[in-house]
This record gives structure tokens, sequence and C-alpha cells, in this order.
């Protein structure tokens, strides 16, 4: 495992600075302004390729390879065939959080986030730096994500897009959320966050980072420009899967949200619950988080409720209008990606 910071000038890529050059006044070759992360879990083909594009990619960015416990070949590979890549290794499945210790070893202005099953295309983070740098209060691009020959959007893109209230003054429509396997972050508000919460790490976590993020005053921006790849998979949720996800979507609300849109987050979590015939279970483990939700309960600014309580509208309003769409954004992870 490699977790600790590396010295000053000696990321991967970073020409050190000589001598010669110090002496002359010559400027140091500018590095990399973007690194990428990438979550992976027991996928030792598609990360060996995902990473095999990503070191192509000619904005030359750090790349470093968060593991989360994987038992399969994937870290041994890894280091033989890309030992300029870095490596950040747990012990066990922590979900979207195994991004986080791999987050402490950015050194660049901005992080791109994806899995082994996506990659950035060429240009697009030169793209994402470029918006960044145009507007800084926004602290998010979330990517557009295609399949490999670019024809077809992922349905959650499409959702996101379709449920923006608008983006004045924006570089592009205003989101409520963001898909934490295909975005960029500003690394200074990431930094301010603390990384997705550890125990809504298999769904909620994004969730509650970008009311955070919103809450903070920033914002989030779905980016046409930041061109992601995903390859074609099929994620069927389990039961306890589905049930997981409308319980930890409670206990966000809980915490961060009105009265009202917490009753209305459990009620939906019950009905969730019902349908997957884990009424007890499921409500018990409700329940029993349901005082630690309280015990970080930080309501949101009215704006944000706002924004929150549009999308949500729009959302509902989406999925009567478009159901096909709605049921392959449902099968995709309502944005646990």
């Amino acid at each position: 495992m490699n977790a600790s910071p590396p010295p000053a000038g000696s990321e991967p890529g970073s020409r050190p600075v000589s001598a010669a050059d110090a002496s002359s006044g010559a400027a140091a070759k500018p590095g990399p302004r973007v690194t990428v992360i990438v979550l992976t879990r027991n996928h030792v083909r598609q990360i060996v390729d995902t990473v095999a594009r990503l070191t192509a990619l000619p904005e030359h960015p750090h790349v470093i390879v968060a593991d989360n416990g994987s038992s399969d070949s994937t870290v041994s590979l890894l280091a033989s065939l890309f030992p300029q890549v870095r490596i950040v290794q747990t012990l066990g499945d922590h979900g979207v959080a195994g991004f986080n210790r791999a987050f402490a070893l950015a050194r660049t202005d901005y992080v791109a986030c994806c899995d082994d099953s996506t990659w950035f295309a060429p240009g697009a983070l030169a793209q994402a730096v470029q918006r960044l740098d145009d507007h800084p209060n926004v602290a998010v691009l979330n990517a557009r994500v295609v399949g490999e020959d670019e024809r077809e959007i992922h349905p959650a893109c499409l959702m996101l897009n379709a449920t923006s209230p608008g983006g004045e003054g924006l570089p592009g429509p205003a989101l409520a959320g963001f898909m934490a396997g295909a975005c960029i972050f500003r690394t200074s508000v990431l930094r301010a966050l603390g990384g997705y919460e550890e125990r809504l790490s298999h769904g909620g976590a994004e969730e509650l980072a970008a009311l955070d993020v919103l809450s903070a005053g920033h914002a989030i921006v779905y980016c046409e420009a930041a061109l992601a790849h995903r390859e074609p998979l099929c994620r069927w949720f389990t039961r306890a899967q589905h049930c997981a996800l409308a319980r930890n979507s409670a206990w966000v609300a809980w915490m961060r949200l009105p009265l009202r849109d917490a009753l209305a987050a459990t009620g939906h979590a019950l009905v969730v619950f019902a349908r997957q015939q884990s009424l007890g279970p499921a409500g018990f483990a409700l329940l029993r988080g349901a005082f630690w939700a309280l015990r970080r309960r930080r309501v949101a600014p009215a704006h944000v409720v706002l924004l929150t309580r549009q999308v949500r509208r729009a959302e509902r309003h989406v999925r009567a209008g478009i159901p096909a769409m709605a049921e392959k954004y449902d099968q995709s992870g309502q944005r646990a990606w």
C-alpha cells in the first residue's frame, strides 16, 4: 500500500527543476492540472484497459487507482504494467468511500473520478479544467457519459440534464446531485468536504456530498464537453441494495433537509421496503440509523432546499412522461452509479 503523500517534485509525470534551470531563472514545465482517481474492485480486465486509456491521454494526468479490497490479480498486475500509477489499497469494499484515501494524495487543482469501466475521452479533462478555471463558483462538473461509440448517452446523464432547473451564468445546466463515478471536483472543495461519508458508501454518499457542496455556496454543473466513455454494463439491484438506497436517502434527508422532506423520504423508504418484502428488517435498520443521522442534522440553506425540491418534481414528471428512461435510470443506480 502506498498512501503517503509524495515528496515535492516527485509526482508521476512531473519534471524536477535542475540547478541550471534554477540559476538561470527558467520556468519549470507546468505539470498536470488534474489527477484521475479510478475506483475498482475485482475487475482486473476492465481496470487494466481503463488505466491504459487514462495514461495515454494528451493531458497526461496523474493517475491513482483506489482499490476496494480486490482479491484477484488487480493490484499486482497494475503495479507490473503501470509503475507510474499510484495504487491505494483498502482491506474491504468501502463503496464510493473507497475514493477517500486516494483524495488525500491529489496534488493538483482538480480531481477527476471514475470507476474501472469508465474513462475520459482525449481532451475532455482539458475542457473541464478550462470551465472550472473560468467559473470559480463551480465545484463539481458531472461528465457526459456515453457508450464507446458515443451514440447512447447514459440514462443517469439524461435524467440529470432533463431535471435541471437552468444554468444562468454557469457553463452548463445546474444540478442538485452528481455521479460519483463520472465527475471532476475542485480539489480545495473536496478537501473541505472531507470525502464521502463511510456509512453511506453504498448509496447516498454523493447525495449528502452534493447537499454540503451546495450549502457551502458552490455550484454543480452538467458539462457536455467533459466526455467520458463507459463500457456497457447491466446492473440488476438486489432486494438488499434497493432497500439500502432508500434507507440511506432517508438518512440524508434527516441530516440535511427540513422535516417535510425528511418525512417524505422516510415514507418513500417504507414503500420500497414493503415492495421488496423486507419491511420489518429494513424498517428496523432505518430506525436504528435515524438516531445517528439526527445527531448530524444540519439543515441546508433555503435556496438549496428549493433546488432539491425543483429537481425532485422534475424527476417525477420525467418518470411519468418517459417511463422507459426512468426504468433504465433506476436500474443504473439512482445516482449511485
